[in-house]
């Protein structure tokens, strides 16, 4: 069968070829249709032509690179009226597998409980569309997914309508139900078999409009909410995979940094229950029958190492090399009054709560990979590739995983546990250690601000914003994407570098400050950097709302109608307001207690943050109240979108006030939480109000790094405030007070 229909009627010319799988009940497998490639009228959710800068972000090259195969999906109905959906992204605890299996029981008038979206296994054919990140599955996901749910419903109808010999136009659906005009009930598994008849006849299938939505939209507990707080939820460590024993890695005293020899090697292969000690790239490789068995054979190891490429390097010399390479500012501060500032941002660890871990079993003729992964394509080509093995011969499984943050874009106990595997001809179950992950993971690059504005009679006439940052590691799929899309880019990005088109399709300012630039230079480090939460705009959005507030009081405004009479639209205003009104904006504060305000907006959604903060102890700096208005078009949780902004808010205050990372020759000096200074529930606040407007749009904006750069900048302005000094190195209190791990 083939049904063509368009996504939204009279919206977009994106239309889908809907095919049935051979199967004995309804499976499905979408895919875009032809016209979906060709070049869209005045939209810019997915550019095909050069357009202004600002109206194309970074979710829209993912959208249209990911656009041949954006709708490849496979769902299928049961006969116990179970509905099965794949999904070809990751779950790391941001929500999506309940936001998905939302739109699937939206469209096919099912109970969500019987919805079960399953992760999908590195799947090679999606090119570009397997990746999760940028803010990007929700957005690039709605349509194909509610366009697969409704031709399956429009399935289900037509098999009842046959069965009933009545026309499908006559027949309702409601609860997994089809009904018909005499009171005749048919349950979805009762028909899941006639509906896989390819003699079907079946028209073509339309999603419902926004109007007409019973779940979207309604605050929604998470579908694995039990699960997580049961302890049933499995995630890497936890599967049974038969035969896979306990793995550590003994790793360097500094970054990159190389096994050269091992003195006690038979001593450590005589401990009890070790099976293999192996050297691998990143380290010497402790497989054993327990991980504690595992992890005192590692301790004992005696390794001469080799140096790494960053041994020389401690944060004086870090901000030494940024602020050298910081690019000019080009408006002379001569004619008019200016207002000049300078940044400095620390490297951050991601720190999820479940550390990087992989289960591998690597054979002769073939391998096996078990892990939570955000790019499991490039994964899977990347050991495939190690191993001399051919892509079709390694399998590798998305495993939902506990927190990311940016970390799991990236691979690296996937290909380690694989490179074991291989060395030890058995499966390995690897775990990197707390200390591991915190000193030898990827890090938030470290960056220097420079920022210029200038005014004259209440108008701000320019704002200048260079930055210079450690070198980010893009290598995990990223750069393809934007290199597919580099034709359809504005003129000029599109001819920039892979860190600069990144950077310019994310920072913008939101305001109307006359002549406004930014520029980014990049600076190689050795030091394993990766994106994390918000990439640029956590640091560069967050020091351009401290400037605001500063230039709101060079000019004698207050901050919040400052930025109310900049904003360019209607929709920042609205945000803005709500934020100032609920959060009580200028109420009287006692000394050394203040607030902050800060907006951002980025990938077609905008937030503004109010925080209170207490100050008046300088050891516990508290931030004691939020209050977040966030509007993200159309949103499909608020429940989701509300544990999102408290999220980010939750990566703001510890980065901010705290939380960073002291190299010291070549390895950070952090290595747990302990060190590594996160908020305790005692550092968040009790406070907290998220207000989700209600839907401004007919698609969903992104969400999942929208929060942190407007709570970073309202932290930064409230502790000004109550402090009265003006923040500039981050985070602001980043005192050594531990003692460090030995390397």
């Amino acid at each position: 069968m083939t049904g063509q229909s368009p996504e939204v009627a009279g919206r977009s010319r994106r239309s889908f070829l809907t095919y049935l799988v051979a199967a004995p009940t309804l499976a499905l497998v979408t895919r875009a249709g032809a016209d979906a490639l060709a070049p869209q009228p005045a939209r810019a959710v997915v550019p095909s032509l050069p357009a202004p800068a600002d109206l194309v972000d970074l979710g829209d090259l993912f959208i249209l690179a990911g656009a041949p195969t954006s709708a490849l999906l496979a769902l299928s109905v049961e006969t116990d009226g179970s509905i099965r959906f794949r999904l070809p992204r990751e779950e790391v605890g941001q929500g999506l597998t309940t936001a998905v299996a939302m739109l699937v029981a939206e469209e096919l008038d099912a109970p969500l409980a019987a919805v079960r979206v399953e992760l999908d296994d590195a799947r090679p054919e999606l090119l570009f569309n397997q990746l999760t990140g940028s803010s990007n599955s929700i957005r690039s996901l709605y349509g194909p997914v509610r366009q697969t749910a409704a031709t399956a419903r429009a399935r289900l109808v037509a098999a009842a309508a046959r069965r009933w010999n009545l026309a499908a136009s006559s027949l309702t659906t409601a609860n997994g139900v089809v009904r018909a005009p005499d009171g005749r009930t048919a349950a979805y598994g009762d028909l899941a078999a006639a509906a896989a008849d390819p003699a079907l006849i079946v028209l073509g299938a339309t999603p419902k409009q926004a109007a007409r939505h019973s779940l979207v939209g309604k605050p929604t507990g998470r579908i694995d909410a039990r699960a997580m707080v049961t302890g049933a939820q499995q995630y890497t460590l936890d599967l049974d995979v038969p035969g896979a024993k306990p793995c550590v890695v003994r790793r360097p005293p500094s970054l990159g940094g190389s096994v050269k020899s091992v003195a006690n090697l038979a001593a450590v292969r005589a401990m009890p229950g070790v099976l293999h000690v192996v050297t691998v790239p990143t380290g010497v490789a402790v497989v054993a029958e327990t991980f504690g068995q595992a992890l005192d054979a590692k301790a004992a190891l005696q390794v001469t190492w080799g140096p790494g490429p960053a041994d020389q390097l401690s944060d004086e010399q870090i901000r030494a090399k940024l602020r050298a390479a910081t690019p000019p500012l080009l408006v002379p501060p001569l004619l008019t009054p200016y207002v000049d500032a300078e940044f400095d941002f620390a490297f951050v660890s991601h720190a999820p709560m479940e550390t990087n871990s992989a289960v591998a079993d690597v054979r002769e003729d073939r391998a096996e990979i078990w892990s939570g992964l955000k790019s499991p394509i490039v994964a899977r080509e990347a050991i495939a590739a190690d191993l001399g093995l051919p892509l079709d011969k390694v399998t590798v499984h998305v495993v939902q995983a506990g927190g990311s943050f940016g970390r799991r874009l990236f691979f690296d106990a996937a290909l380690e546990a694989a490179q074991v595997s291989k060395a030890c001809r058995r499966p390995v179950r690897l775990m990197w250690t707390r200390v591991d992950d915190t000193r030898h993971g990827r890090m938030r690059p470290a960056t220097h601000h420079k920022i210029r504005a200038t005014h004259l009679l209440g108008e701000v006439l320019s704002f200048e914003h260079r930055v210079a940052a450690a070198e980010t590691d893009f290598r995990h799929g990223l750069g393809e994407i934007i290199t597919a899309t580099a034709a359809s880019l504005p003129l000029g990005i599109g001819n920039a570098t892979l860190a600069q088109t990144l950077f310019h399709t994310t920072i913008k300012s939101p305001y109307h400050f006359g002549l406004t630039t930014h520029g980014l230079s990049e600076v190689p480090t050795g030091i394993p950097t990766g994106s994390w939460r918000s990439v640029y705009s956590a640091n560069t959005r967050g020091a351009e709302e401290i400037v605001v507030d500063e230039l709101a009081a060079r000019t004698g405004k207050d901050p919040y109608r400052f930025r109310r009479t900049f904003l360019k639209t209607d929709a920042q205003r609205a945000v803005l307001d709500k934020a100032a009104t609920e959060g009580e904006w200028g109420r009287p504060m006692p000394a050394g207690c203040a607030q902050g305000i800060a907006f951002h907006e980025e990938y077609k959604s905008r937030t503004a943050c109010l925080v209170e903060i207490d100050a008046r102890d300088a050891e516990h700096v508290r931030v004691t109240k939020a209050v977040i208005a966030v509007d993200v078009g159309l949103p499909v949780n608020p429940r989701g979108l509300e544990a999102q902004m408290i999220g980010g808010l939750t990566d703001a205050i510890p980065t901010t006030l705290k939380a960073g990372l002291h190299l010291d020759k070549g390895l950070p000096l952090e290595g747990s939480y302990s060190q590594f200074h996160w908020a305790r529930q005692r550092d968040t606040p009790q406070d907290v109000r998220v207000f989700v407007l209600p839907a401004t749009g007919e698609e969903p904006g992104g969400a999942g790094e929208l929060g942190v750069p407007a709570a970073v900048g309202a932290i930064a302005n409230a502790w000004a405030r109550a402090t009265g000094a003006k923040p500039r190195s981050f985070p602001l209190d980043f005192d050594v007070d531990f003692t460090p791990y030995p390397r």
